[in-house]
């Protein structure tokens, strides 16, 4: 954000090989070994404030984008999970986090992080954890920068400003794991249980509850209920 406070105009990226203050969500640690991608792109007024609900889902696609080579004999191990987790065989292999700021000057700042574990993943973890290397990938970080700077570049151009949503939505569900299944979403008060019935035109889950009830969620932690030894 310093460098958005400074004036720079935007559509520029940071990187590091490695981090000794990296967060995730929620203000969790988010491991930082020497070996793994870690990348910002700071975006000055990338959308009006009312669609910049939808952007999380589109720094998804572009992790999703950039990995996709890997995983080309095996197409199906990759998919996303609610709003911008990309999973491989069902474990986590990135993380994105996204910020925002209002500037003297009126304009927005935007600063998408994105991580990948290429080399190295914790254990010890809320959500299983993977990386390219435990799944016998031998990619340079390099490569998964290059392919993700490029992503996120397309992606964007298809979003236009989150005018483009729609085309996206399509492309996300397409990618996603868990429509129409039980889920459970961890928020910041309580835990939920029900149906992901969808996700709508500002990407934000609908889930249908045992109740009959239906509750728009705009963030939280989500689990398949399918899945063993899920945190309840």
């Amino acid at each position: 954000m310093a460098l958005a406070r400074a004036g720079d105009a935007g559509r520029l990226w940071v990187t590091a090989a490695s981090q000794t203050a990296g967060r995730g969500r929620s203000a969790r640690v988010w491991v930082s070994e020497p070996g793994n991608l870690f990348a910002s792109a700071l975006l000055i007024d990338p959308a009006p404030v009312e669609r910049l609900g939808s952007l999380p889902l589109v720094a998804a696609l572009a992790v999703y984008d950039a990995l996709k080579p890997e995983f080309a004999a095996n197409p199906h191990a990759l998919a996303i999970k609610w709003p911008n987790d990309v999973l491989v065989d069902g474990a986590k292999i990135n993380g994105v986090l996204l910020e925002s700021e209002r500037l003297p000057d009126g304009r927005m700042a935007v600063v998408v992080g994105c991580g990948v574990n290429v080399a190295h993943h914790p254990d010890d973890t809320l959500y299983p954890a993977t990386s390219l290397r435990a799944c016998g990938l031998e990619t340079s970080v390099e490569t998964v920068f290059e392919r993700l700077v490029a992503a996120l570049d397309r992606r964007l151009a298809q979003w236009d400003a989150g005018r483009g949503f729609a085309l996206v939505r399509e492309d996300w569900l397409r990618a996603a794991r868990g429509i129409g299944e039980p889920v459970r979403v961890r928020l910041s008060d309580q835990t939920i249980t029900g149906r992901f019935a969808e996700l709508d035109a500002e990407g934000y889950l609908w889930l249908d509850l045992a109740n009959g009830d239906r509750r728009r969620i705009s963030a939280g932690d989500l689990f398949f209920t399918s899945d063993p030894g899920q945190p309840r």
